[in-house]
Formats: C-alpha cells, structure tokens, sequence
C-alpha cells in the first residue's frame, strides 16, 4: 500500500472515531426533552391610598396603569379609601398577615418600633432621595432609619367668607384670639351666618388642640416628654369652649366634619374655618362665585405668630413577597416630576419634592409664600409610637368638653396620663 494512501486511511479513522462518541450519543439522547427558560418572577405591590378628593381614585387608577403597562412583569393591588375607613382596611390586612406593601398614612412610629416597616433607604432610588425635601425626610427617620417618606403637605391657615365680613364691617382677618373672637361675634350679630368653624370630630380634633396649643406658646411634647396638660395647652383648649359656650362657633363642631364645614363657608353661612391650602383649590370648584380669603391662625394675645404644617407618608410593610426592586421603580413613577406635578396640583396640595417645588414657586407667589412656610412649621409628634393611640383617645375630647361638663383641665390631664401611659413599654 503506498505511504500516502496508508496515511489518509489513519487520519479518516481517527475523524470517525472522534465522530463515533458524538453521534452514538446524539442517538441516545434523541427523547430528551429541551431546557426551558425559567420563567420570569412577577411582584406584587399592595398599595392602599387615602382618598382626599374625588379626584383621588381616578388619578391613581391611571397612575397604576400606566405603571403596569411599562412594567408588565410588577402587578399593582391598589385600594383607594376614605380617611374614615382607611384605619379599618390596613388593620384588617395586617390582621390578615396580607399587610399592604405601600400605605399612605399620617401615623407609622408604632408600626416602626414592632418591626413591621422596611427601611426606605433599601428601597429608595438615589434620584428620588436626593429630591425629597431634607427637612420633612428628617421628620420621619427614627433611630437613623427611614420608615416613612414624605407623600404630600400642606400649611393650615384661616380661611374666611369676604362677603360676610364686608357685611359685618370686618376690614382684615384677625390674627389674636380677642380679634378671633370680636370677629365671630359681629358676623354671628348679622344673622346671615355662624361665626367660626371648629371641628372637633375624629377626623380633626387632633388638629385644632394643635391650632390652640401651639398659639398659646404651648405644645405636644418638649424634650421627648408629654406636654399635653401644660397651662398654655389648657388655657388654649378653655379657649375653643368659650367660643363654643358663647355661641361664636358652628353649632356642631363634634359632628360637622372639615369639608362639610368648607362647603357651609361656601354657601355663605359660616364666616370662617381654618382648612389647608387645598381650601383653594377645592372649594372654588363647588363655589365659584365664592368671594373668599386667607389669613394667619389666629394666636393668643402677645404670642408670636405661628405656622402649622400637616404631612401625609407612604410607608413600606415587610410581606412575604416585599420585591424592593419593583417597589423602588414604582416610587420613582409615583414622584415622577410629570406625574407628582398633576396630582399636587389637582389635589391641592404642596409638593414634598424640590423638583416640582421650585418649579411651581417659580411662577406662583402663593406657592412659595407656602413652601417658605412649610420649612419652619409646627407638625404632629408623629415620631412619638404612641401618637396613634394618643390621637384615637383624643377623639372623643370634643364631646365631653363641650357637652360633657369635663373641663379642659381635667380632660387634659386623662390625655396625658393616658399618653405617659402608652410611652411605658
């Protein structure tokens, strides 16, 4: 055999026999199934959302729509409910062990000492942090975690009827007690209308002992201890019932709730309420002939004027299914400048983020005079874990101080020995 051919047939039978294993096993192995892809995991985001208006629900319906259409890999449970329900929904989920993985609340310290919150800073994304308002952000961090963060704010100021205080000869809005006083007393004179709106209801009991307490040079708490029964506090709650006692308020401040209470000013039969800013964007829809103003909370004589700001949270709980990562992507939608921008101004409120917030001061007075405001405000203690009980028990203060025969003194004591109670853990 001649040397080249013996060599192509060694080389031929060295390709088959590396050939030979492959093929035999590909023959074998004919009735294996292909691997497939694992599928890709779906998140769930159980949101619950209080409704401030009926333009609430809508707005966040085609938030979450959206959302879900550039992220279809993330579902959005969203629940949208009245602030006098809202407490029953979330305490019913939890209950249920299904608690929500976004709450937007105005109380969290006692969820965030039992354990139950996520940390924003694991979730947050560094864009939206860095766009939050540093101040409000500072107010809902405890023990260096950031259980809840800023949703929206408002400044409470007086809001009045000019019709009616043209009527009554009123030339300004009264800034002390006496001129609150002397100006409920000559609009209740002309018979056309009730003099000041109080709301002392559950929904805002809380808020006017914050109004009275705070203009009297008093205050919640001082140095991490209950103030509540403080003399400035009782003189300031003493002072709600002399209006009352005297005729000078709405007939019916343990029943007529805030916007029940606008919608009277509207009408023309109530002269003035304290509200927040979304006053005016509210009540001018349903009133538009409605002549109104603003002025400061009135104070008691000799008192430095104050300002008093109210801010509404989201908080995260942890759930057997928390998917951070779509949490994050689902907030920054949320505080989309676009997006945050539409709903702030429909609903009336101020912006808790400096992108939106310099934006719509740029070209608003009022919205900066506001903002300004909001930076040096008087707040809720909400970083107190007792805050929710406390603001529960004091639900029912208008009632006996009104109608009750409790005085101001007494009642005020039960409130602090109550809160003093509910510190002790």
């Amino acid at each position: 055999m001649p040397p080249l051919f013996r060599q192509s047939l060694i080389r031929s039978g060295a390709v088959i026999g590396l050939l030979l294993p492959l093929l035999l096993s590909s023959c074998m192995n004919s009735n294996v199934e292909p691997t497939v892809a694992p599928k890709e995991k779906r998140a769930l985001i159980r949101f619950v959302a209080s409704e401030y208006s009926t333009e609430t629900k809508p707005l966040l319906e085609k938030l979450v729509k959206e959302f879900e259409l550039k992220n279809p890999l993330i579902d959005v449970e969203l629940q949208v409910a009245n602030w006098d329900i809202l407490d029953g929904i979330y305490t019913t989920m939890i209950s249920k062990n299904q608690p929500p993985d976004l709450l937007n609340t105005n109380v969290y310290a006692h969820f965030a000492q039992d354990g139950h919150l996520n940390d924003f800073r694991e979730i947050m994304s560094p864009e939206l942090a860095n766009k939050l308002y540093p101040n409000l952000v500072e107010m809902d961090r405890m023990n260096g975690k950031q259980f809840a963060i800023p949703y929206v704010a408002t400044v409470r100021q007086l809001y009045y009827n000019k019709e009616l205080f043209q009527q009554a000869g009123i030339t300004a809005p009264p800034q002390t007690w006496s001129e609150l006083k002397e100006a409920a007393r000559k609009i209740k004179a002309t018979g056309a209308a009730d003099g000041f709106g109080v709301d002392l209801t559950d929904n805002e009991t809380h808020a006017y002992l914050s109004y009275v307490f705070y203009g009297s040079g008093g205050s919640w708490t001082k140095n991490g201890k209950w103030t509540i029964n403080s003399p400035e506090n009782v003189e300031g709650l003493a002072f709600l019932k002399e209006l009352f006692d005297q005729g000078l308020t709405d007939p019916e401040p343990t029943v007529t709730i805030r916007d029940e209470k606008q919608r009277i000013l509207g009408n023309g039969q109530l002269g003035m309420m304290i509200s927040g800013n979304y006053f005016s964007t509210v009540v001018p829809k349903e009133f538009p002939a409605l002549k109104w103003g603003v002025g400061p909370i009135p104070v008691k004589d000799g008192t430095p004027p104050i300002t008093f700001g109210v801010h509404d949270v989201l908080v995260s709980f942890k759930t057997d299914h928390t998917n951070k990562e779509a949490l994050a992507k689902f907030l920054d939608f949320l505080y989309d400048d676009s997006n945050y921008e539409e709903m702030v101004k429909r609903e009336g409120f101020l912006p808790v983020t400096t992108t939106v917030g310099t934006r719509l001061a740029a070209n608003d007075d009022v919205m900066k005079s506001n903002l300004e405001a909001l930076s040096k405000a008087k707040f809720y203690p909400v970083q107190e874990p007792s805050w929710q009980a406390v603001l529960d028990y004091a639900r029912k203060m208008g009632d006996a101080v009104l109608y009750e025969h409790t005085t101001p003194q007494a009642a005020l004591d039960q409130l602090q020995h109550f809160a003093e109670t509910k510190s002790v853990r």
